[in-house]
């Protein structure tokens, strides 16, 4: 890995040479693999920008900024929430929905550059997995999905790309990040997509359904940490289904929401996690009882292949 790291380094140098990096940062593990990778190779030459989308989970955007204070790597935080809504607003379809995302990205981190002197690179968190699944089918088929940082870009973008890990798959990215000397508990975090809870929402993405789904998630958390296993990724999904149900003697028709828990090792395949059941029972009994707009909750054994792993 001392090698590999070496490389993607020495790399980067020969790429940007004197110029500024505009590093566009989601505060996951792949972005934040990219950004101290960045720092280590040209210093403050990389300006970080952080999008808040409002598509982020709960808490998110603070601890982003404590983290990326503590490794003392600029970062500016811009807020973006009421734009991505705007573009989001009654759009039903995933592709278009990533597409969308990719393009506002784009759009804020152009803006964000004008404000900076000298950005002449873009660097992203592009994994292998990322650019094979954005790829038509050897067959000639459509692609599997398009990623935000894949197939939402604009054709005439200004900014040159940067993608440092663009070969290496999840697995190869967090070797490398406790190599870089990140925390464990962050490395081990689980993969968060890129357009965020846009795609866990299944339909058009609203505010109301973004708290919905943002105080579910938060809560599914708090008692994944208490499994003894944990899953590679394990999430909550939004559907556009509502069903009769009785909350404290009333009827309610009201969403259902879908709880889906895989193993994989880079993301290409995933197995379902055999979750217990007595973890399913609390979870589902807090979500029905503590989530107002939820009254049903059901869960997503599916393997990738056939299945990708997020719903959209």
């Amino acid at each position: 890995m001392e090698e590999a790291a070496q490389k993607a380094v020495s790399e980067i140098r020969t790429q940007v040479g004197g110029g500024r990096v505009l590093c566009a940062l989601s505060g996951g593990v792949d972005s934040t693999v990219t950004a101290v990778l960045l720092h280590k190779a040209i210093g403050d030459k990389l300006q970080c920008i952080y999008v808040d989308t409002g598509l982020m989970r709960e808490g998110e955007t603070q601890s982003i900024a404590q983290m990326f204070a503590r490794l003392e790597i600029s970062l500016e935080c811009v807020d973006a929430r009421a734009r991505f809504l705007k573009q989001l607003e009654g759009v039903t379809e995933p592709e278009t929905k990533r597409k969308r995302i990719g393009a506002e990205f784009i759009a804020v981190f152009e803006e964000a550059a004008a404000r900076f002197s000298d950005i002449e690179f873009l660097a992203q968190g592009t994994l292998r997995s990322d650019v094979v699944e954005s790829l038509p089918s050897q067959g000639g088929g459509a692609a599997v999905k398009s990623h935000h940082n894949v197939g939402g870009l604009p054709e005439r973008m200004k900014l040159k790309l940067v993608e440092p890990l663009k070969n290496l798959f999840k697995d190869e990215v967090r070797k490398l990040g406790r190599h870089l000397g990140l925390e464990a508990a962050f490395i081990e975090r689980q993969p968060f997509p890129g357009p965020g809870l846009a795609v866990r929402i299944l339909g058009e993405v609203t505010q109301a359904k973004l708290a919905l789904l943002r105080k579910a998630d938060a809560l599914l958390q708090e008692e994944v940490v208490h499994l003894q296993h944990k899953p590679w990724q394990v999430f909550a999904v939004l559907l556009p289904v509502q069903s009769v149900g009785v909350t404290r003697d009333k009827r309610t028709y009201a969403q259902a929401l879908a709880l889906r828990a895989v193993d994989s090792q880079d993301g290409m395949t995933a197995k379902p996690t055999h979750l217990p059941w007595a973890f399913l029972d609390k979870v589902s009994a807090r979500l029905l009882s503590e989530v107002e707009g939820i009254n049903r909750v059901v869960l997503d054994i599916s393997a990738k292949p056939p299945s990708t792993i997020e719903w959209e």
